[in-house]
């Protein structure tokens, strides 16, 4: 684990984004950058961070945790649901099939909780006793377990833009998805959910929710982007759990919530100027990442070199070569 100080000194040279023209064609999406080139995509994890569906910071190394957590998580999986992954070639950079993504993203949820106006708990807390279509009981406090886990899907949002919230039934009824592929989309996303909240009790920790964005490749279902990240999965720690504890008892957090925690004490949830993370306080979502990132390897995180050019085409060429 880097130290607090070594994370300080990191911070002025976060990874904003990446110019490799070498690799093709860019796209910026809200935290990577995207190269297409000959039925493969190029994924460069950089150091933004998004929270209330805008880009508000920078985080040092998280690019290198995220790539590399994911890479651990997709191998730990294959067996239940086929990944883009080809590659990793780079500590920032995976290697991906050109997939034909879909047009929602699911999120498996373990547990009533969160702080943007679209989290389940905030709905709740509000009267809905249906946020997506799913009846829930009367008498849930914040951060109480789910019956079972539930699915709720949600559209791609763009860079700067909002998710559209989504039943099954719209998704449906709209023909966004065909009743064969969404019934394929649940139970993948539920043996992946179940597969992952196994390996975090191991690690100490308790997976929360996720969101899963999965595509076609050759028609075939395929996970694609990350899983279970801190980006896109939220983490308690376990022996800080405390289950009725309700919302002034709050377990600690390995993710992006720890963020937008933070951001919600400060009174803001999305709208207008959002408030400046100290240096001090982004070395402590870094080191966040990192906890989670070494309790569910069991791996010490080290730090690689920035992505370049020249030697993500040099391992490219190699492997054509193998």
């Amino acid at each position: 684990m880097l130290t607090h100080e070594e994370l300080l000194a990191a911070v002025p040279h976060c990874l904003d984004g990446t110019d490799l023209p070498e690799l093709g064609e860019k796209y910026e999406g809200k935290v990577r950058d995207v190269y297409l080139r000959a039925g493969e995509r190029v994924l460069i994890t950089t150091d933004r961070i998004s929270a209330f569906d805008r880009v508000l910071g920078l985080i040092p190394y998280k690019g290198q945790v995220l790539n590399q957590l994911s890479t651990w998580w997709f191998e730990k999986t294959a067996d239940l649901v086929p990944n883009h992954v080809i590659s990793v070639p780079d500590p920032n950079v995976t290697i991906a099939h050109e997939a034909e993504p879909l047009p929602v993203e699911v999120v498996v949820r373990g547990y009533i909780t969160g702080v943007t106006k679209t989290s389940l708990w905030y709905l709740y807390e509000q009267g809905e006793r249906q946020p997506y279509g799913i009846k829930l009981p009367d008498g849930l406090r914040k951060n109480d377990a789910l019956p079972e886990p539930i699915i709720t899907p949600t559209t791609k949002a763009e860079k700067g833009g909002h998710d559209e919230q989504l039943t099954r039934d719209e998704i449906l009824e709209r023909g966004i998805i065909t009743p064969a592929l969404w019934n394929e989309i649940e139970m993948a996303a539920l043996v992946l959910f179940a597969r992952g909240q196994e390996l975090a009790q191991r690690a100490g920790l308790i997976l929360v929710d996720t969101k899963y964005e999965m595509g076609l490749v050759n028609g075939r279902l395929t996970l694609i982007d990350e899983i279970h990240t801190p980006d896109s999965s939220r983490y308690w720690l376990a022996d800080s759990y405390k289950p009725g504890g309700g919302t002034l008892d709050q377990p600690v957090h390995f993710d992006k919530e720890f963020l937008r925690q933070w951001y919600a004490n400060k009174g803001y949830r999305g709208d207008g100027e959002p408030p400046k993370m100290t240096p001090d306080f982004i070395a402590q979502v870094a080191t966040r990442y990192m906890t989670a990132y070494e309790k569910l390897t069991g791996q010490t995180f080290v730090p690689g070199e920035q992505p370049a050019a020249e030697r993500i085409e040099r391992n490219l060429t190699q492997r054509g070569k193998g």
